[in-house]
């Protein structure tokens, strides 16, 4: 038993390691897709999960008679800790789910974050092939799955984009602006109109819209750019 759980086990510390590896590469996907869980989020679940399984598998006796000072009782549980893993991970995916009327948001991100809590149960029972598979075969059908929805199934409701638009322009070309944006997008939410201190000819107008494009901030961009009046435009993207 000492030499199990022994801190400096290579077998250990080889099942941690793939843990921050694989949660390094799913994390990776979601950071470069601009999502609030990104690496350091998924590389600590995926680690988190790996350290509770060994902790689950090595750290108890095998039967409580093992420790002098306890009566024996019966056989351990070794599944009873990492079982609670997948209700645990619940509670971190509901965080990255935001909802907005009738749209909800962060739903795959939630996924993914379950998706490291098993890579990272596999890695700590050593289990490292159907991790590495699991990791592979998760970014594929976050990527590929993404292109077919724009490509195939381009008239798609998940295919709408959020953007947040914010324009500078003067004081008397504030109501064509209004007008223009709400004739031209069937959602306009969230207007502002602000004046600037520093200026106060110049008028801040910012809101959120949503387009259905394959290049939903360009698409935007072209529409918007041709409004007369206007000397800047700022063009972000909401976060889903």
């Amino acid at each position: 038993m000492e030499n199990i759980i022994d801190p400096l086990n290579i077998d250990l510390i080889v099942r941690i390691l793939a843990a921050i590896g694989l949660g390094f590469i799913l994390g990776f996907e979601r950071e470069i897709t601009n999502k609030y869980a990104g690496l350091r989020t998924h590389i600590l679940v995926c680690l988190g999960a790996c350290v509770f399984t060994i902790i689950s598998i090595y750290g108890f006796p095998m039967f409580s008679g093992d420790i002098p000072e306890y009566h024996p009782n019966g056989i351990r549980d070794t599944a009873r800790v990492a079982a609670q893993i997948v209700t645990g991970i619940g509670f971190i995916g509901a965080g990255t789910v935001l909802r907005n009327g009738p749209t909800v948001f962060g739903l795959t991100t939630a996924a993914t974050l379950w998706m490291a809590a098993s890579i990272g149960m596999a890695c700590g029972s050593g289990m490292y092939g159907i991790a590495t598979a699991a990791t592979f075969a998760s970014v594929l059908v976050l990527t590929l799955i993404r292109v077919f929805e724009r490509k195939v199934l381009s008239n798609s409701s998940k295919n709408i984009r959020r953007l947040k638009v914010t324009l500078f322009c003067q004081q008397e070309e504030v109501d064509n602006i209004k007008d223009f944006m709400t004739d031209n997008f069937k959602t306009v939410e969230a207007l502002k109109i602000q004046k600037l201190f520093e200026n106060p000819e110049k008028i801040k107008v910012s809101m959120t819209v949503e387009i259905s494009s394959k290049k939903p901030v360009q698409s935007l961009y072209k529409k918007v750019e041709k409004l007369p009046g206007v000397d800047s435009i700022s063009i972000q993207g909401v976060n889903e």
